[in-house]
């Protein structure tokens, strides 16, 4: 197999962007998106693990559970949470042994598994839930006005449903 000249390559992903989206539309929005919510995600983890000693994928499990009322079924978080679902098991194990949350089978049926949170986990999050929110109000809000915050709301919200429903 010969290998293309970079050059070749560009012209090659040039073309291929060319056929997918004749208009050239939408390309740079999702590179900026991408580029940011990457930037975002790597830089609020390090500033809460920092600040805490706290993953953000752990801090996205304890929030999940509480904006829950305190507890979900495994699928329910695991659909809900940063975390890959695959992951989602190991990082619960990890969180039932420091004791953040306990793992319950359901009442309903026996087969699924209901995670809550304990004493102890709404301790950390009450700990380390405002060093997360300064960092998003810092990092993301308050570099956009409250009809760009809106804006973007909705564009993302309809992305979202579309990728989920159809």
């Amino acid at each position: 197999m010969q290998v293309p000249s970079q050059s070749d390559v560009a012209g090659l992903l040039a073309r291929l962007v060319a056929h997918e989206l004749p208009s050239g539309s939408g390309l740079g929005a999702w590179d900026s998106f991408l580029r940011a919510h990457a930037t975002l995600i790597r830089r609020l983890e390090v500033d809460l693990a920092q600040a805490t000693g706290l993953a953000l994928a752990d801090f996205d499990v304890l929030a999940q559970l509480a904006r829950a009322g305190g507890e979900l079924r495994m699928t329910d978080l695991a659909t809900r949470a940063l975390v890959s679902r695959s992951g989602m098991t190991r990082r619960i194990a990890r969180l039932v042994e420091e004791g953040l949350v306990q793992r319950a089978n359901a009442d309903t049926d026996g087969r699924g598994v209901v995670v809550g949170l304990t004493d102890a986990g709404i301790a950390r999050l009450t700990e380390t839930a405002p060093v997360h929110l300064r960092g998003v109000s810092e990092r993301f809000v308050a570099r956009l006005d409250d009809h760009e915050l809106a804006v973007l709301k909705n564009a993302l919200d309809k992305v979202t449903v579309d990728c989920t429903f159809g």
